[in-house]
C-alpha cells in the first residue's frame, strides 16, 4: 500500500471523499498516518538483519551500528558468522556502539550479523508494513484524525447535515479503543517472538 492509497482508506472510513469540501488536507493525513506508523513500529517492528558489519578497530569489541536505519532495537548478534549452528552472544548498546560481551577479542575486519527492530516506513511508492497492520494504521490514523477534529469543532456552529462534533468524537473513541488493544496484542506477541528466537 503506498501512500496515497492509505489515505485513500483513511478518508473512505472518515466520509471524506469529496475532493471539493475534504475536512482533512493531505498533509494532515500524512502527520496522522506518521504518528500510527511510529505507534504500530514500537508494538509490531520491521525485523532486519544487517548482514557483515565489520569491526572495524583491531583489539576492539565495540562496533559501529550507526549505519541501521530507523534502529529500534537491537534482537540479536551473530558472531563468528558462517557457522553450524549460529553463535548469538550477549551485548550491550549505548548510543550507535555495538559491544560485544565476549572473552576472546575479536580481529579488525571480522564480520558480524546483527537482527534488529525497525521502524515501518510507508512512502509515495511503498509501505514496510504486512497487510494486517496496514489496516491497523489506517484505524489509528483516522482516528487521531477524528479526535483532533472534534476537538478543534466542539465549541464551533454546527448547522446539520453532517455529523456533530460530540458524534465525530465518540466515533474515534470507539476506533481509537479497538486501535490501542489491537496494539497491545502485537506487542505481545512480538515479545514473545523475540524471546523464543534469540537464546545465546
Amino acid at each position: 500500500m503506498t501512500l496515497a492509497e492509505m489515505r485513500t482508506k483513511i478518508r473512505r472510513d472518515l466520509k471524506d471523499e469529496d475532493p471539493a469540501n475534504q475536512r482533512w488536507s493531505d498533509d494532515e493525513l500524512d502527520r496522522h498516518i506518521t504518528h500510527a506508523v511510529l505507534d504500530i513500529s514500537q508494538a509490531s517492528p520491521q525485523q532486519k538483519v544487517s548482514q557483515g558489519i565489520v569491526i572495524s578497530t583491531p583489539a576492539s569489541k565495540d562496533i559501529d551500528i550507526s549505519s541501521l536505519i530507523g534502529l529500534i532495537l537491537v534482537d540479536a548478534v551473530e558472531y563468528p558468522t558462517l557457522v553450524d549452528p549460529k553463535r548469538y552472544r550477549a551485548f550491550t548498546v549505548w548510543g550507535t556502539t555495538l559491544s560485544l560481551l565476549i572473552d576472546e577479542t575479536p580481529t579488525a575486519g571480522q564480520p558480524v550479523n546483527v537482527r534488529y527492530s525497525a521502524v515501518h516506513t510507508i512512502t509515495a511508492s511503498s509501505s514496510t508494513l504486512p497487510p494486517q497492520l496496514e489496516d491497523l494504521c489506517a484505524v489509528g490514523a483516522g482516528a487521531y484524525a477524528a479526535i483532533e477534529w472534534a476537538a478543534y469543532s466542539i465549541n464551533q456552529l454546527n448547522i446539520g447535515g453532517a455529523p456533530t462534533p460530540a458524534e465525530f468524537l465518540k466515533w474515534a473513541q470507539d476506533r481509537m479503543d479497538f486501535y490501542q488493544k489491537e496494539l497491545k496484542r502485537y506487542g505481545r506477541q512480538q515479545r514473545l517472538k523475540i524471546a523464543r528466537l534469540y537464546a545465546e
